[in-house]
């Protein structure tokens, strides 16, 4: 019988999120060892719970989710999407512009398949979040990576950008606010980039997911509001916003000139029809949770959940000899950079590897997020400040004598 072989267009696909390290992990944990998994932005397995004005929603319409649905999405769920993107300055949307999916996740595939023919290419940021690069190439193009500046508080470097535009680029991805950095672009630069899409004719996928989740008192601007013009597709969702990630609700917004995107968005269409409607029960919720900022903004004040994580992660990480850090605007993510000279680190998984065997921490090494340098990882900030406190000291313990060998 023949050897059955992954495609061709799997070659290059991972996910560092559950891929070795967290193999070790779970391995360790049936052994009955307590592991801190900072792997995955997932809030419920934190003690963090879902909104009454989500439960409720969902127990008093359940009956209204028996049946197939729009294959874009409940009317009033939709509804209530378009006039949120609204508020936000996107201009000339209605709800037929939206599109609700099983998370972002799928749709992100979706989009990509109708946008891109083999041999296309499309700029992702690097460091990025690995669901838009494993798309891109489960589409049969390339992902070219354009790079963040740390030391610009992680804003996308312009100048790399336009390096790497050929004629083979179709599209730019921006995540803002970003995973895995949590910084927040702000309105001159996010005009630049538009700009630079406006001049090489790009669609641009804005995935603004942790819009809802940005701290101090801080402005977030949705890139479609500054891009008439041009076709934007906007990512967004409630599974991190309102603590229900297993209901996997997500969608996208597709704004601009309608004649530009006509074909693109009958293909669209097609891929929703063929897997009938997105999960029903999942959207009853969607009217109720956008009408509801109180409970996230909530989390993300001082004396919040969020906050507090925050400051406990970043005050215990600056006092780490040889880790640098910049602290996240936004979402509950941190990427520290690891001095790889002092503790002689060539590889970044053996790093994180070794961390989950010394403290039963699991972090994520910066691989993980299409970065080339073994220098980085991603801390999800998400157990109590206490906890995440704790986990900061234990990294500063083992690094005090670590060497990789």
């Amino acid at each position: 019988m023949r050897t059955l072989l992954r495609s061709d267009k799997m070659k290059n696909v991972h996910s560092d999120i559950r891929g070795p390290v967290f193999v070790e992990a779970m391995r360790m944990r049936k052994e009955g060892i307590d592991v801190l998994r900072l792997n995955t932005g997932n809030p419920a397995t934190f003690g963090f719970t879902m909104p009454d004005s989500v439960r409720n929603a969902l127990l008093a319409n359940a009956d209204k989710a028996v049946a197939y649905c729009d294959l874009k999405g409940m009317p009033e769920a939709r509804e209530a999407i378009c006039n949120y993107h609204l508020g936000k300055g996107v201009p000339g949307i209605t709800p037929d512009d939206v599109f609700i999916g099983n998370g972002v996740s799928e749709l992100v595939t979706m989009v990509l398949t109708v946008l891109l023919n083999y041999g296309d290419e499309i700029l992702v940021p690097a460091p990025d979040y690995s669901l838009w690069t494993n798309s891109v190439w489960l589409a049969g193009a390339k992902p070219v990576h354009y790079l963040c500046d740390e030391q610009a508080e992680w804003y996308p470097d312009l100048d790399d950008i336009k390096k790497k535009i050929t004629s083979k680029t179709r599209a730019i991805v921006l995540i803002n606010p970003n995973n895995p950095t949590g910084a927040l672009y702000n309105k001159d630069f996010l005009e630049q980039v538009v700009q630079i899409a406006r001049e090489n004719d790009l669609v641009i996928f804005s995935d603004e997911i942790y819009d809802r989740l940005v701290m101090d008192d801080l402005p977030h601007v949705s890139t479609a509001s500054l891009a008439p013009d041009l076709t934007v597709v906007t990512m967004n969702g409630l599974s991190k916003s309102h603590i229900i990630c297993g209901f996997r609700c997500g969608w996208m917004v597709i704004s601009g000139p309608k004649d530009v995107s006509a074909d693109f968005k009958a293909g669209v269409n097609a891929l929703c029809a063929m897997r009938l409607c997105a999960n029903a029960l999942t959207q009853l919720v969607i009217p109720a949770a956008l009408a509801d900022p109180e409970s996230t903004r909530a989390m993300i004040v001082p004396g919040g959940r969020l906050y507090e994580q925050r400051e406990a992660t970043c005050r215990e990480l600056a006092k780490i000899d040889g880790v640098s850090f910049v602290k996240n605007k936004a979402a509950f993510y941190v990427f520290p950079k690891l001095d790889v000279k002092k503790f002689n680190i060539t590889d970044d998984q053996q790093f994180a590897m070794d961390y989950l065997h010394a403290k039963n921490v699991m972090i994520i090494p910066g691989r993980g997020f299409s970065w080339e340098k073994p220098d980085h990882f991603r801390i999800v900030m998400l157990p109590e400040p206490e906890k995440i406190a704790k986990a900061m000291v234990d990294l500063g313990d083992f690094l005090k004598d670590y060497k990789q060998k």
